[in-house]
């Protein structure tokens, strides 16, 4: 019986120890060397795309209005200054659509302005009254376009629309209005 024992014990402490020979022998050829310096030669550029702007304006609010100056308006706008963004920021385009349903014709300016309100950069969109199709601009800042720090240093937006014709007329087209929205789409480095 001893015997017996001190046979199955050795049994176990055999295959214990031929266990550990093979994954020794195993594991490290299993494992690749560890190679930091590959954070380094990561080129991590995303395209990151979001809404900037939507203004619309009714027939009625224009017909309602007796200036030639329907809308003016600055709005705040620090999330393309933010060092986050504007330390890696790349290269981008901005997209405008801008709809004219109403029976005006119309000219609507876009203004990026700095933090002191000096423009930076402008777009004029004049829309003739309806019907017209839908007017879509890109507009390319960095390597390809206007310098990239137009959108670096951009603070606030002002949208102005002018009314080049009257304040009686109505369309026949169901809810006339004027419309602008832009959106942008920009690379970033992101190390």
């Amino acid at each position: 019986m001893v015997g017996e024992r001190s046979l199955g014990q050795m049994k176990r402490t055999l295959k214990f120890v031929l266990s550990g020979i093979l994954l020794s022998t195993v594991l490290p050829s299993c494992v690749d060397e560890l190679d930091f310096d590959q954070f380094d030669q990561l080129d991590m550029t995303p395209t990151f795309e979001a809404s900037i702007i939507y203004v619309e304006a009714s027939e009625r609010v224009i017909n309602l209005v007796t200036e030639t100056n329907v809308f003016n308006n600055d709005f705040n706008f620090d999330a393309f200054s933010d060092d986050v963004f504007a330390k890696r920021v790349l290269d981008g385009v901005v997209t405008y659509e801008v709809e004219n349903t109403t029976s005006k014709n119309l000219e609507i300016t876009v203004e990026f302005l700095d933090i002191e309100g000096a423009v930076l950069d402008a777009e004029v969109f004049t829309m003739q009254k309806a019907p017209t199709l839908i007017l879509q601009r890109d507009i390319a800042y960095g390597s390809t376009g206007r310098s990239i720090d137009i959108i670096k240093n951009l603070s606030s937006i002002r949208v102005t629309a002018v009314n080049l014709g009257d304040n009686i007329s109505t369309s026949s087209l169901p809810s006339p209005m004027i419309t602008l929205k832009s959106s942008g789409k920009f690379r970033v480095r992101i190390k």
